[in-house]
């Protein structure tokens, strides 16, 4: 026997006796069953070219720790046509994107190269290390995002403008990690022979996406409860509003929740309530049925959005007045996403070439950590993506989907309340008992990827996050409030404490010569890019945003 059949052996070994000491619960029957069959056709190998992108947001802010109100600095290039360094809502809100590239650590490792770049360059700016912004005097402080002449770039700003009027400027500033995964090409074959499901290739990928996505909804209120950051807002982002009756003051700037995780993913950041009053719901069942669902609400008027108007007095307030302006506006945890070709839309692309990865929007920048997100994190969520893809993932119902959006908003205000409980099932189950169900099945799964890569960090990883369902103490958030009570500080001097932190460590920093040469000439080349855009720009905007529109 060879040293790598013996390997291999062992490997089988170790997962089968984690299966014996845990135990199958029959909802992880299919599980158990997937994982077998990968490692005794030995496809689970495959999973080594798994991809994984990372896109974070960061505020700019003054020395003072206000919002900044100059432009997007030249020196990092044309925010319209930069395919690393671009802004999101406001021009003060950078955001990073990374190639997908394999394993994710190699993505924060990019991701890290780009903030040392945009760091190195920024005068005497810094960047806010945490979800919940700064301090904030009224909406006039946050300037919206431009982006040129052309076309494609005054229909980004119109689109911005459209969320200002609709929902108002300030959730549009909360900071993120979107984690971007996709399942390897040459993967997808002998996982569909071992399903023994016939037919279309991209069919059955597409299927399983879905699926993913699914059990990512499901299990979802896992990442604010380990990742969550944002326990604590400064008292300047309810803007003049009553504090809502869960909140206490820490002080006349503070406000937190003490149960709280992930404020940015509750009742005040990002949450379904405007969907609801707009009757918007996304079909998570098929494919089909998400696109569908998609392009109707694209396509309905609103009359709320009506009133606000189009085009008033020659200047546009919105792209249009139906439900959703295009399909971003949709909020929600995980997005299936296919790659855009030039300005076509997202759901085009998913009909026309299926799905391409998953994109995990509910993940707040951790203030602990420079990038705003660990490796030992990292490891973790590539083990959440491949456990919620061979999981049993029944189709979502109407009761079950209003389960998931209560326990999400549970978690994210109450996750380390003692003796919290969630629905599941039609039942309701200890956040302890279930998380701690949940990240235990998911042990087999890292320990095939710990053979996959020749690593101990997936499990090693699995096992501190059991820890922190054990020890909530131990959880970011409740570190964040630990830190805020122990020095008597604000969140605002709190964050600003660490946003400084952060910068000296990047200024600190030597980039890597061909990085720096590659950010630099990125930077160069999308300035040229978005002149030939506006000069090459033949049509009207009317006309543009006419014939964008005509195909939905």
């Amino acid at each position: 026997m060879t040293w790598g059949e013996k390997v291999v052996l062992s490997s089988i070994s170790v997962i089968i006796r984690l299966f014996f000491i845990i135990g199958s619960h029959s909802l992880f029957t299919l599980l158990d069953q997937r994982l077998r069959l990968l490692i005794q056709n030995k496809t689970h190998v495959l999973l080594r070219e798994n991809l994984t992108g990372l896109e974070k947001e960061s505020l700019r802010v003054t020395p003072q720790g206000r919002i900044s109100q100059q432009m997007h600095p030249k020196v990092l290039g044309a925010a319209l046509t930069h395919p690393s360094i671009t802004t999101d809502y406001s021009e003060a809100m950078l955001e990073f994107i990374t190639p997908p590239l394999p394993q994710a650590y190699k993505a924060l490792d990019y991701l890290i190269d780009i903030e040392t770049f945009v760091y190195q360059n920024l005068n005497n700016e810094f960047l806010w290390t945490t979800s919940m912004p700064c301090v904030i005097q009224g909406e006039e402080d946050i300037r919206i995002a431009e982006y040129g002449s052309s076309n494609a770039g005054r229909m980004k700003s119109v689109y911005r403008h459209g969320l200002a009027w609709r929902y108002g400027k300030m959730m549009q500033v909360i900071s993120g990690i979107h984690f971007n995964h996709s399942f390897a090409e040459s993967f997808w074959p002998p996982y569909q022979a071992l399903e023994k499901k016939q037919g279309n290739l991209q069919a059955f990928i597409n299927q399983s996406y879905m699926a993913t996505t699914r059990n990512i909804q499901r299990y979802g209120w896992l990442i604010p409860y380990l990742f969550g950051s944002s326990p604590a807002i400064c008292k300047s982002f309810l803007a003049g509003t009553a504090k809502p009756e869960n909140m206490r003051f820490f002080n006349k700037n503070t406000c937190y929740e003490p149960y709280g995780t992930s404020l940015r993913m509750g009742d005040i950041g990002y949450t379904n309530r405007k969907e609801s009053e707009a009757g918007i719901k996304a079909n998570y069942n098929s494919l089909a049925e998400y696109i569908h669902s998609l392009r109707e609400a694209i396509n309905t008027p609103f009359k709320a959005y009506e009133k606000i108007g189009v085009k008033v007095d020659g200047v546009y307030r919105q792209l249009n007045a139906n439900l959703l302006q295009i399909e971003n506006e949709y909020y929600s945890t995980v997005r299936p996403k296919q790659i855009l070709q030039g300005l076509e839309k997202p759901v085009d692309a998913l009909e026309q070439r299926g799905i391409r990865y998953i994109e995990l929007r509910s993940i707040d920048i951790n203030a602990f950590h420079p990038a705003g997100l660990t490796h030992k994190q990292l490891y973790f969520l590539e083990v959440f993506m491949l456990f919620c893809l061979l999981q049993e993932s029944p189709e979502v119902s109407a009761l079950e989907r209003k389960a998931i959006d209560e326990n999400q908003s549970l978690v994210a205000h109450q996750g380390r309340k003692p003796d919290l409980a969630l629905s599941c099932d039609g039942n309701k189950v200890l956040l302890t008992d279930w998380a701690s169900e949940l990240i235990n099945k998911m042990l087999p799964v890292a320990e095939l990827l710990n053979q996959v890569h020749q690593e101990e960090c997936y499990v090693k990883s699995v096992a501190s996050h059991l820890d922190l369902v054990k020890h909530p103490e131990l959880t970011p958030s409740a570190r964040i409030l630990e830190e805020m009570f122990s020095n008597n500080e604000s969140y605002y001097e709190f964050a600003r404490r660490k946003s400084q932190e952060h910068r000296d460590i990047f200024l600190r920093r030597t980039l890597p010569s061909a990085s720096e040469t590659e950010f630099t000439q990125l930077a160069e080349k999308s300035i040229q890019q978005q002149k030939h855009l506006e000069i090459s720009d033949q049509q009207h905007f009317e006309q543009f945003l006419a014939r964008y529109f005509s195909t939905f």
